[in-house]
């Protein structure tokens, strides 16, 4: 059994590996869909209890008009297929997508909406899909939230701190782990505030490369490092 409970790990690398291939751009993200299939039952396998994947930032939506809906077909379909996913019931995975969800069209967000409803009393394992997120934008929301409380007389200035900002947030749960493909060295706003110490691995392999034993170095790494928290 793994240390770890929660890792976070951004899907990056499916464009550049089609590329390489000297394929269409957009076929990367079908085998990125199914390399993530893959990658929960490894987490499974290791006895990792949460997995957030950042699947789709705030920036994505600015892809050219083709790229954007093949991936809604491609969101709608892999969705699709987990409401009617049996083992996803037997094996009592809970599913949330976090961000501004609102914002995809409705064919997308209606069956993300129906997936969160369909498995919310869930309590085996927990898949947080980071979608229209951005680290900013949800410590942005999160503040709004506190003020409008604020002027409606629920909170007190005085009882804001570090951790009660947390409930404000798409994701209160914090990753030990998390892990970004294809080589890039940056966090691209992923997790800001609940990843303050988490520990980073930046794996050289775009994201359809990635493999189990590429999961596990990672984690044995992890456990190499002494996590001392500022202290």
């Amino acid at each position: 059994m793994s240390e770890i409970n929660h890792v976070g790990i951004i899907l990056d690398g499916n464009r550049r590996f089609a590329k390489r291939l000297m394929l269409n751009p957009f076929k990367g993200h079908e085998w990125g869909a199914k390399k993530f299939r893959k990658f929960m039952r490894w987490c499974e396998e290791i006895g990792i209890k949460e997995v957030t994947a950042f699947a789709f930032s705030l920036e994505n939506f600015n892809r050219p008009k083709a790229e954007f809906e093949y991936l809604m077909n491609i969101f709608e379909k892999e969705f699709k297929a987990l409401v009617n996913e049996p083992e996803v019931y037997e094996k009592k995975l809970k599913i949330r997508f976090i961000g501004r969800i609102e914002m995809f069209p409705p064919k997308v967000y209606n069956v993300m909406k129906e997936l969160m409803e369909k498995t919310k009393y869930h309590d085996k394992f927990l898949l947080n899909f980071a979608m229209a997120y951005g680290g900013r934008a949800e410590i942005t929301d999160a503040a709004k939230k506190i003020v409008n409380e604020v002027k409606e007389g629920k909170l007190s200035v005085d009882d804001i701190n570090p951790e009660m900002f947390k409930d404000y947030l798409y994701l209160k749960s914090e990753p030990e782990l998390i892990i970004r493909t294809s080589g890039e060295m940056r966090s691209s706003g992923f997790l800001l505030y609940q990843g303050d110490y988490s520990e980073w691995f930046f794996v050289n392999k775009f994201w359809p490369e990635f493999e189990k034993e590429d999961l596990l170095k990672c984690i044995d790494e992890f456990k190499s490092r002494g996590r001392r928290f500022g202290k």
